[in-house]
């Protein structure tokens, strides 16, 4: 009788170890665990306070570099003659602010009928007459890019065919040489005599799309 109530003991005490060696066993697993994903989420967070610090600091620089280029541009568009002559208040074929003549210059948009109207009034201004002004009209494929984030000039072709005395065509030829927007003439033919001469000429000019202003978002891990 004593020996099974000494074994019952024993079992119980066998039980008992057992029973604490799992819960502490346990709890160091957890407390490993637990520390682990502690200590990740402690390094995750450092990393995020990291960038944030570096995109304050690039913020705060760039708020500082808003002022300069404000001034910058007020400096530019506000001086009393423009770039290339004309008067800022002005609406002559050379008047208008420097931000206006760089835009004319360098459109962000394409738009083929505009540069006919700009052809049109160029060569009239050189006392010529207009036989045809044609190009291909490529609006549809260059809706694409209006906007980028590199953008870079885009060619936009075109050919003209007037007709009088060699003057007003040397004129004209000196026209697009000088003028604001660059012009690329490709080829010119010529036939007639000085006082009734004919050009034929295949050029292009450019249109340059508008820079996206891109705010990226940037994922820490």
């Amino acid at each position: 009788m004593q020996l099974s109530t000494k074994r019952i003991l024993i079992d119980k005490t066998n039980s008992r170890i057992v029973a604490y060696t799992a819960i502490a066993a346990f709890m160091v697993v957890f407390s490993l665990v637990a520390s682990k994903t502690l200590i990740g989420q402690a390094a995750y967070q450092n990393r995020v306070i990291d960038a944030k610090k570096q995109a304050v600091s690039q913020l705060k620089t760039n708020i500082q570099s808003t002022s300069s280029l404000v001034t910058a541009y007020q400096a530019f568009v506000g001086t009393s003659q423009n770039i290339i002559g004309g008067t800022p208040s002005g609406n002559g074929p050379k008047d208008g602010d420097n931000a206006k003549v760089v835009l004319d210059a360098l459109p962000s948009k394409y738009d083929f009928p505009a540069l006919v109207t700009s052809l049109e009034k160029m060569l009239t201004s050189q006392n010529v007459q207009i036989q045809s002004i044609t190009g291909t009209d490529d609006e549809v494929a260059q809706s694409s890019d209006q906007s980028s984030a590199s953008p870079q000039p885009i060619a936009m072709p075109f050919q003209i065919s007037v007709t009088g005395n060699y003057k007003s065509i040397q004129n004209l030829v000196n026209t697009f040489n000088s003028s604001i927007r660059p012009f690329q003439i490709q080829t010119m033919q010529l036939s007639g005599n000085e006082k009734n001469m004919t050009l034929t000429m295949t050029a292009q000019t450019f249109y340059q799309p508008e820079k996206v202003f891109d705010i990226s978002k940037k994922v820490v891990r």
